[in-house]
């Protein structure tokens, strides 16, 4: 008798692997990682501490509930605590949110390059994606992106700054598209980066959520904050998605030593601005950097900047990777290069010129 394989769901078929950015290699010449959009410094004042001590506790379950962070988050957002829910990071709490809100026949539409989480996350789900490409300036075309809802159509992602081009869309544009999606579709507003952003003219998407039941807002402690290792993510939507979250979220996914980190870093806002600010002058210099040099960058908002090199870019990441630096290359589109420090920077812009001579 022959024996079976295990039955599995047909939809992951061609579901394409999560890619990490590239580690620096142990040993060899690459001394510094741009590939993760991972924040450079070590934690802010209290959060080790903070950790160490919740350590000696770590034979016992987390708050599932993650009481002390929720609080916290309540009020510094003025949200109401019904109004929150945590998980694995942003896309732990985005994966929860198809879930939600799709399945077999429904579909998701987000734009295209967008983060590449988006369309695992849909066909785990058996949902069917809906990539809308991004316009000429690698920016979130809003108008076609409203063009593209059906009466299938469930959830909405909008990376704002988007993931990895740094490009973002403003309050008018951002506003008359909540107005022309129906109010029974969900709108995600995904602000991973959101502290990097310095234009004025980007709303900040919690403002948005408050008069519209249909849109959540993804916010994340990996970027920013620099907590990516232990996994601390959370959504703000009205009490319907935000208890449908809660229902569906992975018991004790969040770890006690998580959400005192979280807790710790929000309390230490006056450090953090103060780091994001130095990698924001930082993103600046580089991006100055790369246009004197002749290149084509969008601006970016975010702790990245996008290179489009379309079928040089598994050269180009190769060869930053031989002078020092990984970056993380989109086969046959670009890299992405996230802003590190100064000496990592000034290894990645020496790398960019000399490939540029190149050309």
């Amino acid at each position: 008798m022959s024996e079976k394989s295990p039955k599995l769901r047909a939809v992951l078929d061609g579901i394409p692997a999560y890619v990490p950015g590239k580690p620096a290699a142990a040993g060899g010449p690459v001394a510094f990682k741009l590939s993760s959009n991972e924040n450079p410094y070590p934690p802010l004042p209290g959060v080790m501490e903070g950790v160490i001590a919740a350590a000696g506790s770590f034979n016992r379950y987390p708050d599932m509930a993650c009481t002390g962070l929720m609080n916290e988050l309540a009020g510094r957002f003025g949200v109401p605590v019904s109004h929150l829910a945590a998980g694995t990071g942003s896309v732990g709490v985005a994966q929860s949110l198809l879930q939600v809100t799709s399945g077999p026949g429904d579909e998701v539409i987000y734009a295209w390059r967008s983060f590449e989480a988006y369309p695992i996350i849909t066909r785990i789900s058996g949902a069917k994606a809906v990539q809308v490409p991004l316009d000429s300036g690698d920016v979130h075309d809003l108008d076609a992106m409203a063009d593209a809802v059906t009466e299938r159509t469930r959830l909405i992602f909008v990376c704002n700054p988007n993931n990895p081009t740094g490009t973002v869309v403003r309050r008018a544009e951002l506003e008359r598209f909540l107005d022309r999606v129906p109010s029974d579709v969900l709108v995600v507003l995904d602000e991973a980066y959101r502290e990097f952003n310095r234009d004025p003219g980007v709303p900040d998407g919690i403002e948005l959520y408050r008069d519209r039941p249909n849109v959540a807002v993804l916010r994340t402690f990996s970027k920013a904050y620099g907590l990516a290792g232990l996994r601390v993510g959370f959504a703000v939507a009205h009490e319907p998605v935000a208890a449908a979250l809660r229902k569906t979220a992975v018991p004790f996914g969040v770890s006690q030593l998580g959400q005192d980190a979280a807790v710790a870093s929000l309390r230490a806002e006056d450090e953090l601005l103060g780091r994001v600010g130095s990698l924001v002058a930082e993103r600046t210099r580089v991006h100055r950097a790369l246009v004197e040099q002749g290149w084509t960058v969008p601006e970016s908002q975010a702790n990245f900047v996008w290179l489009r090199l379309g079928e040089r870019t598994g050269e180009f990441a190769a060869f930053c990777e031989k002078t020092g630096v990984v970056v993380r290359p989109f086969a046959g589109e670009g890299v992405r290069v996230t802003v590190g420090e100064t000496e990592a920077n000034d290894l990645f812009l020496k790398a960019a010129e000399t490939f540029r001579k190149e050309l």
